[in-house]
């Protein structure tokens, strides 16, 4: 086994260690996975070396359902360990599947009223991870600013720039407006201590310590942070729901599949990942699901790309024939997702189209 000395180091720079020099109160973020794990561990070495008298605290944000049963437990076993408080957060409305469940009620409810011109998955995407703004980061800036009133508070994230290509340029520290509240008078950074460190250097480090991972890296996981995430391989999710504790959350997971007609990756259902654990009747439903999503796709490719939803959408009036175009759409993703629909026509459109963009100066709170 590689010895510590051989292991990586933490990075840091002056404008941190003007923070640590001053105890700035820190917290570790952690998610129970490898990286949350080895940053607190490797920083809190750091810290102590430095002289870091201020408050430190392990923060993990519990996003319900979604959650590995015992990522809790490994979060405790790190607040154990370095001898510190873990502070438990979570969104006041519910956990992620209750957010993903809302996210489809709503869909619906806006293209029923006409207030977008396509349905809307429920999931998160690469691309929309509203999963970690509104789950992880929100709840967890506002827990930090009430703690820490009227001070610069320090959050390590165990971020590595060998993750993913987006994640490849990100700093080792940069301001945290999250952290920055007027009426709690606070400031923070986000430190990305372990941003250089490899893969292989992160399990190195766990073994040189001897301190135990995650349960879900013995089942042969690759990462940890939701059972089934939008952002796992398919390696990860056959690991994931491989775990009978999960099978339930699996097919809650498959039955919103079903409900929304959209899989929960761009090429990927998760109800074909595991066909044995549905019903007959689940997996009937999502063989029609995937018809549906298959008709959708046919039906709504044939809406011109200007009249397609943007930031501050509408933004032009549909011509006579446009509207027409768009009441034949909006009727076929009717018929083939089985609900109601208002403005079904070309002169509904064209008088709810008039409407909306009265109303855009007042959404934009007049700044058009």
């Amino acid at each position: 086994m590689s010895g510590l000395v051989h292991l990586p180091v933490v990075a840091s720079d002056p404008a941190i260690d003007d923070l640590i020099a001053a105890n700035a109160p820190l917290s570790f973020s952690s998610s129970g996975g490898k990286d949350s794990d080895a940053a607190a561990l490797a920083t809190s070495a750091y810290l102590d070396q430095k002289g870091h008298r201020g408050t430190r605290l392990v923060i993990h944000a519990d996003l319900g359902a979604v959650e590995w049963a015992t990522s809790l437990a490994q979060t405790q076993r790190l607040a154990d360990h370095l001898g510190l408080e873990l502070l438990v957060v979570r969104r006041a409305a519910g956990g992620l599947l209750e957010r993903w469940q809302a996210r489809w009620d709503s869909s619906v409810a806006r293209y029923q009223q006409l207030r977008t011109v396509t349905l809307i998955m429920p999931w998160s995407a690469p691309n929309l991870r509203f999963c970690s703004s509104e789950l992880k980061a929100g709840p967890i800036s506002a827990a930090l600013a009430r703690r820490f009133p009227g001070q610069t508070i320090m959050s390590v994230v165990g971020l590595r720039r060998a993750e993913s290509a987006a994640r490849a340029r990100i700093p080792i520290w940069q301001p945290d407006p999250r952290l920055t509240r007027v009426r709690a008078g606070t400031r923070g950074v986000s430190w990305y201590p372990i941003a250089d460190w490899t893969t292989r250097e992160v399990f190195d480090y766990h073994a040189a310590l001897r301190f135990p991972m995650h349960e879900a890296y013995g089942r042969g996981a690759s990462r940890v942070s939701c059972v089934c995430c939008i952002l796992s391989s398919q390696a990860d999710l056959r690991v994931a729901v491989g775990d009978p504790r999960n099978h339930p959350l699996y097919r809650e997971l498959v039955a919103l599949e079903c409900q929304s007609g959209f899989a929960f990756q761009a090429q990927h259902w998760l109800g074909d990942l595991a066909p044995q654990l549905l019903d007959a009747n689940a997996r009937e439903r999502l063989a029609q699901a995937q018809h549906i999503a298959q008709v959708r796709a046919k039906i709504e490719i044939r809406i011109p790309k200007h009249l397609k939803y943007t930031l501050g959408w509408p933004q032009v009036m549909p011509t006579v024939s446009e509207a027409e175009l768009l009441a034949e759409v909006r009727q076929g993703v009717a018929n083939v997702h089985g609900f109601p629909i208002e403005y079904a026509t070309r002169d509904a459109i064209l008088a709810r189209y008039a409407e909306l963009m009265q109303e855009r100066p007042a959404r934009a709170g007049g700044r058009e």
